[in-house]
């Protein structure tokens, strides 16, 4: 079954949720981890739903460098403020900060290995933190993003999505995009996938076995 894309918001914690893709969503206030090689995509997707601006630190002493002009065919590079951070716990300690004040609607850090339980919970209190604080402010509760490699393993977080490129079918006369995603946790969901395709800018959703 093909799903188009549609907004379902879920306000068990007084606060809408964040569409992802079609009817699937992620809970603001929390912290959520996206793994798998296709993993900045998917960001840019979530992106593209959201409004607002983003903070998106990166691992400073890394070369690898997110590309503007590739975001571009997703969401707007200039809705990001990059922050390249110098250690491992740095970037850690950036996400925490800019979840607590709730300036931001979206937060994404991407870190080279899963963290443990600890600096999660203290992510999930700083994303608490920043919800109320945004709602005193008439702002959008911010919403925490951890990019981790491979599948993942972030300890302690509201759900784990990976996403990875799978054969598309495009040709020289039209361009296709094709991509596995599978929910491998959720408190609130069970363990799914999907297959998520694109044509002319648009995405659509088939449900997997």
């Amino acid at each position: 079954m093909v799903s188009p894309i549609l907004h379902l918001p879920d306000s068990r914690r007084g606060w809408p949720d964040q569409q992802l893709i079609g009817p699937l969503s992620l809970a603001r206030g929390r912290l959520h981890e996206f793994c798998g090689q296709a993993r900045v995509t998917l960001g840019a997707i979530l992106m593209h739903h959201s409004r607002g601006p983003v903070v998106w630190v990166l691992p400073g002493w890394q070369p690898e460098r997110l590309y503007p002009g590739g975001l571009a065919e997703l969401a707007d590079p200039g809705r990001v403020i990059f922050a390249r951070a110098r250690r491992p716990e740095d970037i850690l300690w950036t996400m925490e900060e800019s979840l607590r004040s709730g300036a931001v609607p979206l937060v994404i850090g991407e870190i080279l290995a899963p963290p443990g339980l600890t600096p999660v919970r203290r992510l999930h209190l700083a994303a608490e933190a920043g919800a109320e604080a945004a709602a005193h402010a008439d702002r959008i509760a911010p919403l925490g993003i951890l990019m981790t490699p491979g599948e993942g393993g972030a300890q302690g977080v509201e759900s784990r999505w990976q996403f990875t490129a799978t054969p598309s079918g495009s040709t020289l006369y039209e361009r296709r995009e094709a991509w596995a995603l599978r929910r491998l946790r959720a408190r609130m969901a069970p363990v799914a996938q999907w297959r998520v395709s694109g044509y002319e800018g648009r995405l659509t959703l088939e449900n997997l076995p």
